[in-house]
């Protein structure tokens, strides 16, 4: 269907609004759009009354688009905006409640989607600001004549659902601000890592290239006049250069194999932060580069779908290395009942399988989730065994050729 670009323009989100908020948490730009379900109470509601006819009929036509377009609105404006039009909600309740009684729906939301202030005001702020809208209420009740048990059941109403509405959505804000720090913290730890690797190579490359240069350059500038002294000197610059090449071997292995500890680090980070303790062994030492990576990223995934979807209160993380095979182990006490793989442990499979292991999930429901990987040590990337193949090939041609 194409929509008018005018009608775009109008409805497209302001940065800061609720619609782009959930889309920058990955939901749908309308995940609050499902409250909109609670205002069936407009066509319900003269069910307990004087019934349908045609007053209520030209007054719903009237309203309730209006309505639709005042909701709509407090979830794409900016969040300095929103509240105006949850106040419009409120006061068209109010301007219809003498003839149109199932406008008080549009005033329970008017009152519930308040809280889209741009401020975020605290729960005892957002309850004053109900009590000053329900004052309102009340007097305007007393003035049409509406019976007093109105005038207490509406302020109760609003009040219990909005406070619940308030408590979800601080939640939920809380939760992103969660996510953002664990972010931050991986950011922070990446680039700190980086300087790190930066200043060993500097330290270890900087001194050793110059001095490799110049003993290249003395030993081409003694070529001629003294070929013994200039040999010496090629050989102490191959005798530097086999030293650095050992040296920066030594130094990317303690680059790798702070994979799995880091990412041990920012487990029990990420766990403790979202009330979940964590317990984890000392990972074995001396793992293969490839393979202690793929288990980092493996464990990187199984604690992330932990704190998002186990509902734990604890986990643990356990090391078994045999002579030919590695385990890696990841338990939780959470809710269970994984019995499909998601994106998280499809992943996770593929990872495990290009190591040539095996990885199990014992998921009952209520009981926990247990994570078992197997991967071999004696591992080889197929790439690497291919080029050897190519490269003895063109060893035995060429010699054939000479032959």
């Amino acid at each position: 269907m194409n929509i008018p670009a005018w009608l775009r323009r109008r409805m497209a989100p302001a940065p800061d609004s609720a619609v782009a908020e959930a889309q920058r948490r990955g939901k749908s730009p309308w995940t609050d759009g499902v409250h909109l379900l609670w205002s069936a109470w407009v066509f319900v509601t003269p069910l307990f009354g004087s019934g349908y006819d045609w007053k209520w009929a030209g007054f719903t036509l009237l309203s309730y688009p209006l309505f639709l377009w005042l909701y709509a609105k407090v979830l794409l404006a900016p969040r300095r905006h929103g509240w105006r039009y949850a106040i419009g909600m409120a006061v068209l309740g109010l301007a219809l409640m003498r003839w149109y009684p199932s406008g008080l729906s549009y005033f329970v939301f008017g009152c519930v989607m308040l809280r889209t202030s741009a401020k975020r005001p605290s729960l005892r702020a957002y309850i004053l600001q109900l009590l000053a809208m329900n004052a309102v209420y009340v007097a305007v009740a007393a003035w049409i004549g509406y019976p007093p048990l109105m005038w207490v059941w509406m302020p109760v109403m609003t009040l219990v659902i909005g406070i619940i509405i308030n408590v979800e959505h601080a939640s939920q804000e809380k939760d992103a601000a969660l996510a953002l720090s664990h972010d931050e913290v991986r950011r922070l730890a990446a680039t700190a890592e980086r300087e790190r690797i930066g200043r060993d190579l500097h330290d270890l490359l900087g001194h050793t290239l110059s001095l490799i240069t110049l003993k290249l350059e003395l030993a081409r500038k003694l070529a001629d006049r003294d070929p013994a002294a200039s040999r010496r000197e090629l050989e102490e610059a191959e005798h530097v250069a086999r030293d650095a090449l050992a040296q920066v071997r030594s130094a990317v292995t303690g680059i790798r194999s702070t994979d799995l500890a880091a990412e041990l680090a920012s487990a029990k980070l990420m766990l403790e932060s979202s009330q979940v303790r964590l317990d984890y062994d000392v990972p074995p030492a001396d793992l293969p580069p490839e393979v202690e990576r793929g288990l980092a990223l493996v464990l990187r995934e199984a604690a992330t779908n932990i704190a998002r979807h186990a509902q734990a209160t604890c986990a643990k993380i356990e090391f078994a290395r045999e002579a030919k095979t590695v385990q890696l182990c990841v338990g939780d006490d959470g809710r269970g009942g994984v019995h499909a793989d998601g994106n998280g442990l499809t992943g996770m499979r593929d990872r495990v399988r290009a190591l040539g292991g095996t990885l199990s999930v014992d998921s009952p429901r209520n009981g926990g989730t247990r994570l078992l990987v197997r991967v071999p040590l004696a591992w080889r990337d197929p790439l690497l065994s291919l080029r050897a193949v190519d490269v003895a090939g063109e060893a035995l041609r060429s010699a054939e050729a000479r032959a």
